[in-house]
Parts: C-alpha cells; sequence; structure tokens
C-alpha cells in the first residue's frame, strides 16, 4: 500500500512514518502544508492520503482541504484526516466525500496503538469508513426530536454505532456475539427505519452513518 503523509509537526511526521513502513507500507511522500500535499500526491499516486486537518499557512483546515482536493481529483483514493481534536462538521463533511476510495477520522492518539492503526487503515483503504469512537461519541450529544434513529431499538442502535466505527458485519457479529446472519438483518431494518431504499450497499451503509453522526 503507498502512502503519502501530510504533518507539519516533525516529529509527528517521522514517527508516524515510522510507524508505517515498519508495518510494511510504502511511504512514498512527506509533506508539511496543503499544497506541498496536493504535490506529493499527483507525484505519487498513492493508495491512502494521510493528513493532519491543521497545516499551514493559517493552521485551520488546510490538511484537510488539500485531501479532499485529492479525492476529487482520483475519487478512488482513500483519505484518513488526523486531529488533535473532535470537530463535528469535518466528520460529517468527510463521509459526505465518500465515493469509490475509504474514509477516516481518527484522533492523533490512535497512532500509539500501531496495531490497531495499522488495521484502521487497511479498512479505509478497502472501501471502509473509519470514525474515532470518541469522535462518534462526540457527535452523538446533538439529539433532534422524532429523530428516526430513536426508534430503532437498542440492539439496532449498537449495531448503528459499529457500522459508524467503520466495521464489518462479521466484525460487528463478533462484537456482539451476534451471527453474521442477525447482524444483517439488523442493517436491512435499519435502513428500512430510517427510510433508505434498496440500493448499493457501500451507498446506503454510509448515509445510515451520516444520519446517525448528524442528530
Amino acid at each position: 500500500m503507498r502512502i503519502v503523509i501530510g504533518e507539519d509537526q516533525a516529529l509527528m511526521r517521522e514517527g508516524l512514518a515510522l510507524v508505517l513502513e515498519h508495518a510494511g507500507f510504502a511511504v512514498e511522500g512527506l509533506a508539511v502544508d496543503g499544497e506541498g500535499l496536493v504535490r506529493e500526491a499527483r507525484a505519487h499516486n498513492p493508495d491512502i492520503v494521510i493528513a493532519d486537518i491543521r497545516m499551514p499557512p493559517t493552521y485551520t483546515d488546510e490538511g484537510l482541504r488539500a485531501a479532499l482536493a485529492i479525492r476529487e481529483a482520483k475519487p478512488d483514493t482513500a483519505i484518513l484526516v488526523l486531529s488533535q481534536h473532535v470537530h463535528r462538521q469535518i466528520a460529517a463533511e468527510l463521509l459526505e466525500s465518500s465515493s469509490g476510495g475509504g474514509t477516516g477520522y481518527l484522533l492523533k492518539q490512535r497512532v500509539a496503538d500501531a496495531e490497531a492503526f495499522c488495521s484502521d487503515l487497511k479498512r479505509i483503504r478497502g472501501g471502509a469508513s473509519v470514525v474515532d469512537p470518541e469522535v462518534v461519541a462526540a457527535m452523538l450529544g446533538r439529539a433532534r426530536r422524532d429523530d428516526p434513529v430513536d426508534r430503532l431499538t437498542a440492539r439496532q442502535r449498537d449495531v448503528l454505532a459499529l457500522m459508524a466505527e467503520g466495521r464489518s458485519n462479521a466484525a460487528i457479529a463478533q462484537r456482539l456475539d451476534l451471527t453474521s446472519k442477525a447482524v444483517t438483518k439488523h442493517v436491512s431494518q435499519i435502513y428500512d427505519e430510517l427510510g433508505l431504499p434498496p440500493g448499493a450497499d457501500d451507498h446506503r451503509r454510509v448515509l445510515a452513518v451520516m444520519r446517525y453522526l448528524n442528530r
């Protein structure tokens, strides 16, 4: 898997590259700002782009904008953004940008668990939408009246919460001690309750997660 990294903090940038190379990934390019990240992506055509959200010169959302520009040019490029803080709107915008490539939003402390972090990367490259559990938890504090998510059963909400973390049906079954058939049934019922008509399963999955996170 070929990776390009955008991170302005030297220690984080070099440490991340070291972790990934040790795990067998090919780090093709490093950038310290948004423009440099776009250049590196154009030069190396990576499988996945890892970007810090806040990068020079304004330290607002240059990394995010660069990552989204890369995805617009090459829709199958997977994107993982890293942040020290939870940004609800950014998580929503990332999921809305999902197309052929996977999408991830993780807090930087997740990198400390190298094995879990690399596992998340592989799932993102495989097309999954992976959102840090802390981001998911923070985004659930804004419930609305008559929200269809509130009509889900407790078990269906458990399933949907794990879907929001980017877990596959098989992983959800293992986590909740259910059969794969039971999880598939719960997912289908979630789609029905949220008013998501039959279509591409991946697309409905993203839409269901969006409904959940935008409560």
